[in-house]
Formats: structure tokens, C-alpha cells, sequence
């Protein structure tokens, strides 16, 4: 049986193969998507609690993570976060700001989706789901993917993060397959776990949060911090692990924004009676804070700690060092940090150098953005970019 032939073939129906695809189908080229989950896009649906963190106002280069820091300047630059949202209120679709830049839909993220695939069906876009790619071979004017030949080859299949939704590293197979070199794929945006001796008492504290500044590898981040029975999460966390590495430690200021010190040594003068676990309470919360006083010296009296036992106990609060024992993995992490070597891609294009007719966009790619919106964007601006060539 001959083979069907279309102009681009796009594998992965997330954000990145989506707005790659419609922009192709735009330009007048024959496109179709292929999935192999029985719906598209489901990394849009579960975005931001069902609403979809679908850019951020603040979204620059300096917000992404790769070997090669330049890469993503190019496609940011063209396709910028209001490019988007232009596109998201041209629908008519309303939309609202959280902390730092951060938009998410005022209703549900299936308005994205149906956007996206009203988009594609009007650009003469076709979607197979349910549909695994099968075989991907070279041709002399393109490539055959099972019984699909194709001018273009467009990767768009994410990474590792989340398998429970599908997520395979089908698209480091296809970039090894075709001499693409991958930097090591892993967990990114991803909670903090412990072991024991370090576990328990943070254990006790599971439900308690506080807005801390956390920092790893060369980088902090001032958002909530979050204690769980396994280790610690919240946005300040997973940020943080995109940047740290096994065996580096971690700093936090659990009371940032506020000298523990200062503020303690000032309660002392002003009221000597006041027990050290009421002191703290005064600068977070009360479980927190009784611990922390249960750990270091009780039930005392500001007016019976000198200056540098309040030191000691400030330490405690401003500069906790802890080492994780590693992070809860692919099961939990939002995104995936590495991938395929932007030194093997076109910054412009995302097309691989030395194999015409080969993009590759979106997660797979090393380039992964800060948690708020950032990823997706880098999605709608890599998928852009190769929409216009490919």
C-alpha cells in the first residue's frame, strides 16, 4: 500500500506540536498531528488547578535553564508572551494575573485547547490520536514514519515529567536515532524528599507553610515553602531544584525579609518574660515556631538567652542548611530539565543541522523554564518558530 504523504508531520498534540502545526497549516502546507493518548494537549487541562498558567507578563531569556543559555533568545524574542496573549483575548478568552507575572484562564483550560484546535482545524490541520508514530526512516525528500511519508518531521513528544499522562523519552530515541546529541534528561520543578535523621522533624511539620527564600546552585527564589511528610515542596522548592544537584546543600530563610536576630533581641528589651516560642510565633507559624524553640532552648525566657544563643536561634530561622536526599522524580516533576543539545539545532528554525526536515520543540528540547507560565511559553515560541519553515 502506498503511503500517505503530507508536507509536515507533527508527533505530540501538546502546545509546542499545536501552535507548530497551525502555524504550517497557515502557510499553506499540508499538516498532521499525531498523538498516541486518546485526548490532546492534557498537560494544558491539569495547568494551573484546570485553568491553565498559560504565559508570564515577565517572561525574558534569563528565565530558562539550558547548556547553552542563548539558544532561546531567538524564538522568545519573535514570539513573545503578548504575542499570545493577543491570540487568548482575540478569542475572547478572559484571563487574570496571580503572583509574579503569572496569567491563568478565569475558566477552565479547555478554552486554550478548544483555541488550539479550532485554530488547527481552520488552518487545514488534521489530528490522529490514539495513533503510536511506528518506524521513523530517512527517504530521499523527507522521512516515512510508519505508513506516513513526510517533507518535515516536527518532534514536539515532551519529556519524561509525569509518565502517568504518557510521558516517554520518545524524543531523545529519535534524536539519538539521528546522531542528535541529548543532554541527560532530569526531573525538574520537582519537591525535595529526606531521610531520617533530617525527615522527621520536618515530617511533623507536613501542612505547614511559610513564604521563605530558597536557594541552590547559584539561585534563590522568594515564594511559599511547603512541609510534607516526605520533604518539602511549595513554589520556592521546586523552583529551586531545577538548579540543584545531589550532594549540594540548601539554603533557607524561613522568616524572609526579616532579621530573626533583630527582631528577637528587640522583643527581649521591650518584653523579657516573653517565652521563646511566643517570641517566634511572631514571625511564623506557631507549629513552626514551637519547634524550632523545642529544638534549641524551650520554654525560656527572652530575658535568660544572651545575644548569642538569639544568634543561634536566628541561624536556625535565616540560614536552615539542609541537604536533600533527592526529589520525588519523574512521578511528581512538572517539567523535564535537559534534553535535546540545542548545539545540534538551529536557533531560529529548531531544526536539526545536519538532518534537513527535522525539528525538534517544545520540553524535549534543554531548555526549561521557571515555574509560572514560563514553559508554556517556550512551547508557543519554539512551535512558532519551526511553524514558520517547517
Amino acid at each position: 500500500m502506498e503511503a500517505r504523504r503530507v508536507d509536515v508531520l507533527v508527533l505530540g498534540a501538546g502546545a509546542a506540536g499545536l501552535i507548530c502545526a497551525i502555524e504550517a497549516g497557515r502557510r499553506g502546507r499540508s499538516v498532521l498531528v499525531i498523538d498516541h493518548a486518546d485526548k490532546p494537549a492534557e498537560k494544558i487541562r491539569i495547568s494551573g488547578g484546570g485553568r491553565c498558567n498559560f504565559t508570564n507578563l515577565g517572561c525574558t531569556p534569563k528565565n530558562f535553564l539550558s547548556q547553552n543559555p542563548h539558544f532561546a533568545v531567538s524564538a522568545l524574542k519573535r514570539f513573545t508572551q503578548h504575542d499570545f496573549i493577543q491570540r487568548v483575548d482575540a478569542r475572547g478568552i478572559a484571563w487574570h494575573e496571580k503572583t509574579l507575572g503569572q496569567l491563568f484562564c478565569d475558566g477552565s483550560a479547555r478554552q486554550i485547547i478548544d483555541m488550539l484546535l479550532d485554530d488547527l482545524s481552520e488552518a487545514g490541520g488534521e489530528l490522529m490520536l490514539a495513533t503510536e508514530p511506528g518506524a521513523i526512516t530517512r527517504t530521499a525528500d523527507g522521512f516515512k514514519v510508519g505508513d506516513i511519508a513526510c517533507a518535515s518531521l516536527v518532534v514536539a513528544t515532551g519529556g519524561k515529567s509525569i509518565p502517568k499522562m504518557g510521558a516517554s523519552g520518545v524524543a531523545y530515541d529519535i534524536a539519538a536515532q539521528f546522531g542528535v546529541g541529548v543532554i541527560e534528561p532530569r526531573p525538574a520543578l520537582v519537591p525535595f524528599i529526606f531521610t531520617d535523621p533530617l525527615l522527621a522533624p520536618i515530617a511533623e511539620l507536613a501542612g505547614v507553610s511559610v513564604e521563605a527564600r530558597v536557594a541552590a546552585g547559584g539561585a534563590a527564589f522568594v515564594e511559599g515553602l511547603l512541609f510534607t511528610h516526605r520533604g518539602l515542596s511549595g513554589p520556592s522548592i521546586l523552583q529551586a531544584s531545577s538548579y540543584w544537584r545531589e550532594g549540594d546543600e540548601v539554603a533557607i530563610d524561613l522568616a524572609h525579609g526579616r532579621d530573626a536576630f533583630a527582631e528577637l533581641r528587640l522583643a527581649r528589651a521591650e518584653r523579657p518574660k516573653l517565652t521563646l516560642p511566643n517570641a517566634l510565633a511572631a514571625l511564623m507559624p506557631k507549629r513552626l515556631a514551637d519547634q524550632i524553640a523545642a529544638r534549641s532552648f524551650g520554654e525560656a525566657r527572652l530575658a535568660d538567652l544572651s545575644d548569642a544563643r538569639l544568634r543561634e536561634i536566628a541561624a536556625a530561622i535565616n540560614d536552615w542548611r539542609v541537604m536533600p536526599a533527592g526529589t520525588e522524580g519523574w512521578r511528581t516533576a512538572e517539567v523535564t530539565l535537559g534534553g535535546v543539545d540545542t548545539n545540534a539545532l538551529s536557533s531560529r528554525t529548531m531544526e536539526a543541522k545536519a538532518q534537513a526536515g527535522l525539528y525538534f520543540i517544545g520540553e524535549c528540547v534543554d531548555v526549561t523554564g521557571w515555574l509560572g507560565g514560563y514553559n508554556f511559553q517556550w512551547a508557543w515560541s519554539s512551535g512558532w518558530a519551526a511553524g514558520q519553515v517547517c
